[in-house]
Formats: C-alpha cells, structure tokens, sequence
C-alpha cells in the first residue's frame, strides 16, 4: 500500500492550472533521491526524437503529457482500479539525451533504465519516438527476452532506411529480436494498417513468428476478442507493452508524424489497454505524440489518459506480484 507522500496533488486542494508540472501532479524523485528506494512504479519522459524519419516532435511530448496530465484524477472510471493505493508512484523526471548524436543517445537511456531497473521500479514511459522503445529494452530485456503487446499502425521491423541505416523509428523491434530482446513467437501486434514500400517487415514478421493483427482483422474481430488473443500469445511470462499514438484514427490524435487512416476510435484505445488486465508486465511505453501537429492538445490528452490506463494496469500487476511473492 502507498503512502500519502506518493499521491497526485488534488485539484480541490491546488487548482489544476496551478503548480509545478509532474506526470500525473506525483512528486518527482529523481534518481539521486534517497526517496529512489521507495518508489514502485516510475514515470518517465524521454525527449527524443533522433530516430524520425519525416516529421518530427514527439522530443516536445513529455513535457506537454505532463501539462495535460493535470486533468487525470484518481480513479479510473471504468475499471474501479485506484493505482495509488496499489502501488508508490512518482515522476522521475526526464532521460538526459543528447539530440545531436543518435548512438549516444541510446547508451543514455538504456543507462537511465539500468538504475531505475536496479531499483527494482516498473517503468512507464511517456516518449519520444518509437525508436526510444529500443534501448529501454536493452536494459529490461537484459537477463532473457521479453514478450511485448504492441499497438501501432506500424510494425516498426523494418531492417534499415537510407541505404542501410538501422536505427531510425521504424526499426526498434527489427533490432530486438536480432538483440535477443524480444522473444518474437511471444509479441503481438496490433492495428498494423495504411500503404507499403513493400511488404519486407511483414515478411519477417512471419518468418520468425510474430503475429501481426492488421486493423481490418481489428474491426471484424472486435476489442474483447483480439485482445483474448493477445494475452494467449504474451502469456505468463514477463511481457513488455509499446503503445505508439499511431495506433489510433488520426481523427482522435491528429497530433503524430506519421499517421494512418482507419484505425480504432478513443474509446476502443482505452479498450485495449483494459484487454491487458492479468499479464505479467514489466514496463510500458506510449510514444509518438508530437505536439507541433497537435494544435488543440487532442493527442496530449488522449495520450495522457492512455498512460492513466496503462498506469491502472501495472499498479495491478505490481500488488498482485507483491501479493503472490
């Protein structure tokens, strides 16, 4: 159980437009905190946006999910879970990348995540590109491979861009399953939709076993059965979930680089995170936001709710490991 030192600030007791801004208005702790020790679950931003290939911005999202987080309360509507009883949560505050070196940047994070995961804090991670996702893994994925939920319009397996450079945001989970990151017969993903190239990711998708739901089985199948779906195939082993904006119709999130038409509306976005209720989960991720193409803050704020829900779901999967330990 939480302490009251790790509760949002209300908004009857401080107005929400008021304040420093945090994820969720949790204390930040940083990682030279004395505090460090206490936390459970970790909010974290990652800057970055190093791996897009045509429009960026999502470096811009942490610092905007966190202004609209102030709207989030306490408890989720739907599903009754109060995440700060379940679990101490707080804002760790921002990786410290470096925007002019790609490589460099990656070294970073995944040292970031060394000490957050040597703290024995579950990770949720407000990105960035998708290419964030990447070394993230590297470090939770660094004593045996992961299997991972991921929700996108995009496979992101592609082997390289521009004549053979393998690090760009379309690449992360190419370099997974190559890393030894990703147990591929264990990752699901979802949503995958909008014209190719070619059809070179779904190829590899196939030879090493990863299944792929396009958006059109999505539809026809509905939320309930597609994730019923993607639990068989994560299991009980520990399992990593990647949520890119993307995912979601650009009518609802306008606010992304790269986005594709057809895809789920706001509700079955929350839907689909509920679906991921049981697994056992180490870490999230929700990425892609870009506020430069979302004028109104529509993305932010589904973004932020998204999180709230990604948030409810590892606070769950926390107590029951504490429970069953």
């Amino acid at each position: 159980m939480s302490s009251g030192n790790f509760h949002p600030v209300s908004g009857v007791d401080l107005p929400r437009f008021a304040g420093i801004a945090t994820f969720m208005r949790l204390p930040h702790i940083g990682l030279d905190d004395p505090r460090l020790a206490e936390v459970e679950i970790g909010l974290i931003g990652v800057p970055w946006d190093g791996g897009t290939t045509n429009r960026p911005g999502p470096r811009h999202a942490p610092r905007q999910l966190r202004d609209y987080s102030s709207m989030v309360r306490f408890q989720n509507g739907a599903t009754k879970v109060k995440p700060y009883d379940l679990a101490r949560c707080a804002d760790l505050g921002d990786v410290g990348i470096n925007p002019a070196d790609v490589q460099d940047s990656l070294s970073r994070i995944t040292a970031f995540y060394d000490r957050v995961k040597a703290a024995g804090i579950m990770p949720l991670t407000a990105g960035g590109d998708h290419l964030s996702s990447l070394p993230i893994l590297r470090s939770l994925a660094r004593d045996k491979p992961l299997g991972m939920v991921h929700f996108d319009s995009h496979t992101d397996l592609f082997h390289s861009y521009f004549g053979g450079f393998k690090y760009t945001h379309g690449t992360p989970f190419r370099r997974a399953i190559e890393e030894g990151l990703l147990d591929p017969k264990r990752v699901c993903m979802i949503g995958i939709r909008g014209p190719a190239y070619d059809f070179e990711d779904r190829d590899f998708a196939d030879s090493v076993g990863i299944r792929v739901i396009p958006i059109e089985e999505f539809h026809a199948r509905g939320v309930a059965d597609v994730m019923a779906e993607a639990r068989e195939i994560a299991g009980s082993d520990e399992t990593y979930v990647s949520y890119d904006i993307d995912f979601i119709d650009p009518a609802f999130a306008p606010g992304t680089g790269t986005p594709e038409i057809g895809g789920p509306n706001s509700f079955q976005a929350l839907e689909v995170v509920r679906g991921l209720r049981g697994l056992n989960i180490v870490g999230a991720d929700l990425v892609e936001v870009s506020p430069p193409f979302d004028m109104n803050g529509t993305t932010a704020f589904l973004g932020i709710t998204v999180m709230f829900e990604l948030l409810c779901v590892l606070a769950e999967c926390r107590a029951n490991k504490v429970q069953g330990a």
